[in-house]
């Protein structure tokens, strides 16, 4: 492909954008569907803030900002909070379980930092809850769309890298700017997307759970810098898209699609590779007749993408645990479940957990490769039989969504280590009952 032919490959994506931003501004397109998919992602994406909240780092991290970094928001039980030190901890505690929300087509999760930048300036400006859920399908539109486009190199993780430019734009969104303050804030942040290592997670350092602090505190600098006037080039998304980004970026559908209706929500605390997995050994354990004793063999096929990203073996540390493939299927043939509380060391070093995961072996479908296909086939070996289980979709996804029931579940859960089982409730219950009045620090204080 020419680079002339490349250029105006980009030039489309870029315009394709900025329609879609003015769009957001003029047409009644908030949707009963939409309304509700965003209120969900603002649940889902709380109450992973709250479970992440409970681990030594985030508390440490919160108190920490809190000294130095105050303001008038204040999580449950925390310390008060600025914007920028309320993003910071909530980007960073959404994504601590990796139990979070994500969207196939962005390859991340484009929704994760912008909550965490809004937060604070919802409750801080008072602002309706109507407006915080619009502020937050436009950011996600955005993020999602150039999570498509700008596909990061190997070796690279996408949460420190295009997320900030959805939060540039939601930001943008909830202070009122016009469409060119938006369209600038976007270029402002496109002008310096950082370089973030998939590295740590190999190693099983948990630095990888800054990344997405780093880019809400990246969209909300430069929504504030487009607001006082700063400007940035209007190409600038394209410059990085041509020198930066690979080639191989998925075309930007129509402005008016609505991506955030493709997103899913896990019901499990891992990488969304390693549900394939899960999800099959939850089956066949519901067939499984006698003693896991009986198993002598565990063979799982999936897909090559899977096996590159999660598989890794024996892992000894919580963020290693979460992208493996072998783990996931252990933990649901001895525990029942891949919830939060796996990683606790009494569950996470359990002697026969490492026993079972030492049984999986991973196999690479290789007809896979080039189709896009995302599947896996589990098989379990026994004294008695073998029992076999092949997902091609998961839970949680678009075509199987968590019930309402279920989102409420998992919230109360997740929440369990920040608030009161009654104040949980009694927040998801004002959320839902809301009609476009609500303002959402009104919501906030139920949780008190």
């Amino acid at each position: 492909m020419s680079g002339e032919t490349q250029t105006s490959i980009h030039q489309a994506q870029l315009s394709a954008i900025e329609k879609l931003i003015e769009y957001h501004s003029t047409s009644d397109n908030f949707t009963e569907a939409i309304r509700l998919k965003s209120l969900n992602m603002l649940i889902d994406t709380i109450s992973c803030i709250f479970d992440g909240r409970g681990s030594n780092e985030v508390k440490a991290f919160e108190e920490s900002l809190g000294a130095n970094e105050k303001g008038i928001f204040q999580f449950p039980g925390g310390p008060y909070l600025s914007p920028w030190s309320c993003a910071s901890v909530s980007a960073m505690a959404s994504t601590w379980s990796e139990a979070c929300e994500g969207l196939p087509y962005a390859h991340g999760r484009p929704g994760l930092p912008i909550v965490g930048a809004l937060l604070a300036m919802a409750v801080q400006n008072n602002t309706k809850l109507i407006d915080v859920l619009k502020s937050l399908v436009l950011g996600y539109e955005v993020g999602a769309r150039c999570g498509g486009w700008l596909r990061i190199r190997p070796g690279m993780h996408v949460d420190g890298n295009w997320p900030g430019l959805g939060v540039a734009v939601a930001v943008a969104g909830l202070l009122g700017l016009t469409n060119e303050q938006k369209i600038n804030a976007l270029n402002i942040a496109a002008c310096q997307l950082p370089t973030s290592l998939y590295l740590p997670i190999k190693t099983g350092n948990n630095a990888r759970n800054t990344y997405l602090s780093h880019s809400a505190i990246l969209g909300l600098m430069s929504a504030f810098s487009a607001k006082a006037g700063i400007t940035a080039p209007r190409n600038a998304l394209i410059e990085y898209a041509q020198n930066h980004a690979l080639n191989d970026g998925l075309p930007v559908p129509n402005y008016k699609y609505s991506f955030i209706e493709d997103s899913y929500f896990k019901p499990f605390a891992s990488a969304r590779h390693v549900h394939y997995g899960v999800e099959a050994a939850l089956k066949i354990m519901g067939k499984l007749t006698g003693s896991i004793d009986d198993i002598h063999s565990i063979v799982l096929s999936i897909y090559p993408e899977a096996a590159t990203y999660a598989g890794n073996r024996d892992p000894q540390a919580m963020i290693t645990g979460q992208f493996s493939l072998s783990l996931g299927v252990a933990s649901a043939i001895r525990f029942g479940h891949m919830d939060p509380e796996l990683y606790d060391p009494k569950l996470f070093f359990d002697p026969y957990l490492r026993k079972i995961e030492k049984m999986v072996q991973i196999e690479v479908n290789h007809s896979l490769e080039k189709t896009g296909v995302r599947e896996a086939e589990l098989m379990v070996k026994t004294k008695n039989g073998c029992y076999a289980e092949k997902i091609e979709s998961l839970m949680g996804d678009p075509k199987f969504p968590l019930s309402q029931n279920e989102m409420i579940e998992k919230f109360v859960k997740y929440s369990k280590t920040s608030v009161k089982k009654v104040s949980a409730q009694k927040f998801i219950n004002t959320l839902l009952n809301d009609r476009g009045e609500l303002r959402f620090a009104d919501a906030w204080q139920t949780l008190f």
